[in-house]
C-alpha cells in the first residue's frame, strides 16, 4: 500500500513497496496447459471505496513491472523508467520513480484522490510474478523455455483471479499503453459485463507486420546469443546478455520517431575532433546511447520474459480471436465507454490503428473517443506526453460519472 507523500513532489503517491499475493487456483492456458502455482507482484495507490466501485486497474508494456508509480521503498539499481530522454528528465530520482508516476497520484490523470488504483506484473513478467525464470513446482527448477507459451488473455486471466483474491469485483476503468492497451481491450471484450470504461493509448487491436517482424528480430538475437543455452541459462553463471543487448536495441529504435532521433543526436560524433577509424566502437552519440540502453536493460530484465512476452503481444489479433475475422463481431458485445489515444509520430502503433477501432465501435454504436496528439517522439510519446494525456483522461473519466 502507498504511503503518504514525504518529501517527494506534489503529487506523488509517496514511498510504495511491490507486494505478492499467490493464487489459489491453477491459471488454465490457451495452449492448452495448466499453470498450477501463480503469484502475482502488485501495488496499490489511493482508498478502496466501501462498494469497491473506484477501481481503476493500470496494464504495463512489454518492458514494465507492477511499480508504476510512487517512490519504491528498496530503489533498483537500474530505473524502470522507460521513455526517451527519462534519463535526462528523471536525474537520480528516476531509479525510485514508477514507469507511469506523472500519470498516477492525487490531481493527475488517475486520481488517487478519487481513485484505488491497481498495478500488477503481467503473467510471464520478470518483476515478481510468475514467469521463465520462476521455479516450476514440478522439477524444483526455473522453468526457463518450458514454461508455456502465453497469451494477452492468459494474463488478463490472471489478472481476473488476482482480483477475485482481492475482492473486487468490478473495475471502473482498465488502463495501459501499447501492450498495456492490448490488455485494457482483452478486459473489455473477455469480461464486458465488468468493466466501466477502457484508456487505450498508443495501442491497437492487432500489431502490423512490420511490428511483427521487429519483433522477431528481437526475439531471434536472443535466441542466436549462445548463451541462451535453449532458454536454461538460469544458475550456469552465463546469461544472453549479448543478444538481449541487440533484442532492446532494435526495440527502442521502433519506438522512437526519426525527427526525435535527429533532434537529440543528429549526426554528432562522440568525438567531436574526429572520427577514429573503429569498426567495434560507437562512433555517433547515437551508438553510444542505444549501447548505454542495452547495458541498462540486461541487468533488469530477464531474456526469457522478453521473448514470452514479445510472442504475446504478436499472437494479439481481436478480430482473429473473438470475431471471425471481423474487428466490429470481435467488439460487438463491449460495453465499456472506450477512451483511445493515438500520436502523430507513432509508426509502431500507429493512429490508423486506433482509428480503426474507433470505427468499428461508430459503427455499432458504441461509445468511443480518439484523441490524436501531434508529438514528435514516436511510441514513446505515451510515457513522454503525460501533462498532454492528463487533462483528456480526466475529462473522459469525469464526463461518464468516475470521478467521484
Amino acid at each position: 500500500m502507498a504511503q503518504p507523500p514525504s518529501a517527494l513532489a506534489a503529487g506523488s503517491v509517496g514511498t510504495v513497496e511491490t507486494r505478492y499475493l499467490d493464487l489459489p487456483k491453477p491459471i488454465r492456458l490457451d495452449c492448452g496447459r495448466e499453470l498450477p502455482a501463480v503469484r502475482v507482484a502488485y501495488e496499490t495507490y489511493g482508498i478502496l471505496s466501501p462498494r469497491r466501485d473506484n477501481v481503476i486497474l493500470v496494464c504495463h508494456a512489454l518492458s514494465g513491472d507492477a511499480h508504476a508509480a510512487g517512490f519504491a521503498a528498496a530503489p533498483p539499481a537500474e530505473s524502470t523508467r522507460d521513455g526517451f530522454g527519462a534519463e535526462d528528465r528523471d536525474g537520480t530520482a528516476g531509479k525510485g520513480l514508477g514507469w507511469w508516476d506523472g500519470m498516477i497520484g492525487p490531481g493527475k490523470a488517475f486520481d488517487t484522490d478519487r481513485f484505488f488504483v491497481v498495478s500488477t506484473n503481467l503473467l510471464g513478467g520478470c518483476g515478481g510474478t510468475t514467469g521463465p525464470s520462476s521455479i516450476d513446482p514440478a522439477t524444483g527448477r526455473p522453468y526457463g523455455a518450458d514454461f508455456p507459451v502465453i497469451t494477452v488473455a492468459d494474463m488478463v486471466r490472471t489478472e481476473r483471479a488476482f482480483l477475485d483474491e482481492l475482492g473486487i469485483e468490478r473495475l471502473a476503468a482498465v488502463a495501459g499503453g501499447s501492450l498495456g492497451g492490448m490488455q485494457a481491450f482483452q478486459w473489455a471484450v473477455m469480461f464486458p459485463d465488468q468493466v466501466d470504461a477502457v484508456v487505450a493509448i498508443a495501442s491497437t487491436h492487432a500489431l502490423h507486420p512490420q511490428g511483427v517482424a521487429w519483433n522477431a528480430i528481437a526475439r531471434d538475437a536472443i535466441m542466436r546469443d549462445p548463451a541462451w543455452q535453449g532458454g536454461h541459462y538460469y544458475g550456469t553463471g552465463r546469461a544472453p546478455d549479448a543478444g538481449m543487448g541487440v533484442a532492446r536495441m532494435v526495440g527502442h529504435i521502433t519506438y522512437l520517431s526519426a525527427p526525435a532521433l535527429n533532434d537529440k543526436f543528429g549526426r554528432r560524433l562522440q568525438f567531436a575532433d574526429d572520427i577514429r577509424y573503429t569498426i567495434t566502437e560507437p562512433e555517433y552519440e547515437v551508438e553510444s546511447y542505444l549501447r548505454h540502453q542495452a547495458d541498462s536493460f540486461v541487468k533488469r530484465f530477464d531474456a526469457n520474459t522478453y521473448l514470452y512476452t514479445s510472442r504475446a503481444l504478436t499472437y494479439f489479433d481481436l478480430a482473429r480471436q473473438h470475431g471471425g475475422g471481423s474487428l466490429a463481431r470481435a467488439l460487438e458485445d463491449l460495453s465499456a465507454r472506450t477512451l483511445l489515444i493515438a500520436f502523430s509520430s507513432d509508426w509502431l502503433y500507429p493512429p490508423s490503428a486506433s482509428r480503426e477501432i474507433e470505427e468499428a465501435l461508430r459503427a455499432l454504436g458504441k461509445s468511443v473517443e480518439l484523441q490524436v496528439i501531434d508529438a514528435p517522439y514516436g511510441h514513446d510519446c505515451f510515457l513522454l506526453e503525460e501533462a498532454r494525456q492528463t487533462p483528456i483522461i480526466r475529462e473522459f473519466l469525469s464526463e461518464h460519472g468516475l470521478s467521484d
